[in-house]
């Protein structure tokens, strides 16, 4: 997939951060940041939130393409329970957890609920339509919501991207859902926001599915809990073992490890 050169054109977020083994998460809930990108947006001021999950966390630590790929992010948000739990170990908490899916779910109902133009990219075959209908159904009615599924390899198929490029240079969405893995996500992102740079994408995974109901969500307790990525586990052993077993678990230890340390420096610091 080819990237453009693109000029950031967004200002930098006012929301307070803390830094989580050298990522600076967003210290925000659910609904403060979508009234957030709800006002920018209606601004004409883009951005990118990126969600990281333990998977992304592990990743942009250790590779460094990666995290050039991220670099132009606006906003990270901590989707993973054990980010917040090293917050908290090394005395910086963050407020909450906040989750791609739940995000979705609320900037979705108050981009609608504004007039934005909001555009859904990837997800299983309808679930992006399903998710719309269900959450926002008078905006797609309205016409103010269009999906687009490209399939397998579609990065590789030029009349594929055609359309991805179409749907955002004619229309230009206010906000862009990209619903793909990672880091197939953040590349697509990478190489659209050019097309549109007033408006804001967020890769949000599996989320299209959640609402759609094609894949269950785990219950609230376990996600409460962290243990997602168990119920996450026995729905996809073959595509997830690997991520969260080999290196998930490990990866997880050390970022607690770290903010102990973190920590400990911290109160050294302080006391002499």
């Amino acid at each position: 997939m080819s990237t453009m050169p693109f000029t950031d054109t967004s200002t930098a977020s006012p929301l307070p951060t803390i830094s989580v083994d050298g990522l600076p998460f967003v210290a925000t809930t659910v609904a403060p940041l979508s009234r957030h990108i709800v006002a920018e947006a209606s601004a004409d001021r883009g951005g990118w939130v990126v969600t990281p999950n333990i998977d992304i966390l592990r990743r942009w630590r250790v590779d460094p393409a990666f995290r050039t790929l991220v670099a132009g992010a606006t906003i990270f948000t901590a989707d993973g329970r054990p980010i917040v739990w090293a917050s908290q170990l090394q005395g910086t908490p963050l407020p909450a957890r906040l989750t791609g899916s739940d995000l979705f779910v609320e900037l979705m109902r108050d981009a609608a609920a504004a007039g934005l133009r909001i555009a859904l990219i990837g997800g299983n075959e309808g679930a992006a339509e399903a998710a719309a209908a269900r959450l926002v159904p008078r905006a797609v009615a309205a016409g103010a919501v269009r999906c687009l599924c490209p399939p397998f390899g579609f990065e590789q198929l030029p009349q594929e991207m055609a359309r991805l490029n179409a749907l955002l240079t004619s229309w230009q969405p206010h906000i862009v859902f990209i619903g793909l893995g990672s880091p197939k996500q953040e590349k697509l992102i990478q190489h659209l926001r050019p097309l549109a740079p007033q408006a804001w994408f967020l890769g949000v995974g599996v989320s299209f599915s959640f609402v759609a109901g094609d894949v269950k969500r785990a219950p609230g307790w376990m996600q409460r809990s962290g243990m997602e990525w168990l119920h996450r586990l026995t729905q996809e052993p073959g595509r997830l073992a690997r991520r969260y077993l080999v290196d998930g678990i490990p990866f997880a230890l050390g970022l607690f490890l770290r903010a102990c340390l973190r920590r400990g420096r911290a109160d050294k610091i302080l006391s002499s």
